[in-house]
């Protein structure tokens, strides 16, 4: 397995759950990280933590990956030190609702789109040029079973992660012979902060979601990405998709519930 010593990993929506999980396990192995979200209070946090955790460096790097122009200033105006980007981990994702397609909330379609599909391509947009100047680095994907299976009620985030599995494959095909890796890392059932949002703060529906059955962890999958990044240079990890043992396809779960 390689080294990640002194490698500089730009992990999206890092505040929570896999990017936050991504981003310990990564700084435990050496890499110094850029961490990007929205909220600078965790950002913040976060970066004391590691630094003094692991002593690597990490910068800040607060950021709304739907607003392109934003995007685009943050990443030109990263120091030089920290523009050899080796390893993009986007996944800034969210789900909101679960309609059908005829009950949808515009905002939440536009809200789902903008985060999962735009923000994908604007980040990556961005940040590809730094790596093809120096002719390697990897991209890791994050998507979802339910950008292989769609689910009832699921409609629109299920088709944010069918783009996200599509864009993933066109960007390997256009990449191929660059020295640049794509990965795609597809999660079933996971307990992040996933449910909270897509039910707006609702903790009681987000508990039903993992009700009687075990889920898999930010760690878990933190796992599963560093193996994607540690595997041999001509090795690619192109999809992992990840189920925890209770779950055997996106609507096909074992659940205990207790009377």
């Amino acid at each position: 397995m390689k080294k990640l010593s002194n490698k500089t990993v730009m992990i999206t929506g890092a505040t929570s759950g896999i990017g936050k999980a991504a981003a310990f396990l990564l700084a435990e192995n050496g890499s110094n990280v850029i961490i990007s979200g929205r909220r600078k209070d965790r950002l913040e946090k976060i970066s004391s933590e590691l630094t003094q955790k692991y002593g690597v460096k990490i910068f800040e790097l607060p950021l709304d990956v739907r607003d392109y122009n934003d995007v685009d200033k943050a990443v030109r105006e990263l120091p030089d030190e920290w523009k050899n980007i080796d390893i993009l981990i986007n996944n800034a994702g969210l789900s909101r609702g679960l309609n059908k397609i005829q009950d949808g909330v515009l905002d939440d379609w536009e809200e789902m789109i903008n985060t999962n599909v735009k923000g994908l391509l604007y980040v990556s947009k961005c940040v590809i040029p730094l790596m093809l100047k120096r002719g390697s680095g990897h991209i890791i994907n994050i998507g979802s079973i339910a950008g292989h299976e769609v689910y009832p009620a699921g409609n629109v985030y299920c088709a944010t992660k069918f783009a996200v599995d599509a864009l993933t494959k066109g960007m390997r095909m256009d990449l191929n012979g660059t020295g640049i890796k794509v990965t795609t890392v597809d999660p079933g059932l996971a307990e992040t902060e996933f449910s909270n949002v897509r039910f707006r703060g609702d903790d009681e529906k987000a508990k039903a979601v993992y009700r009687g059955m075990t889920p898999l962890t930010p760690e878990e999958i933190a796992d599963a990405i560093l193996f994607t990044v540690t595997c041999s240079d001509n090795m690619v990890v192109a999809e992992m998709v990840l189920l925890p043992k209770d779950q055997a396809s996106s609507t096909m779960v074992h659940r205990e519930i207790k009377n």
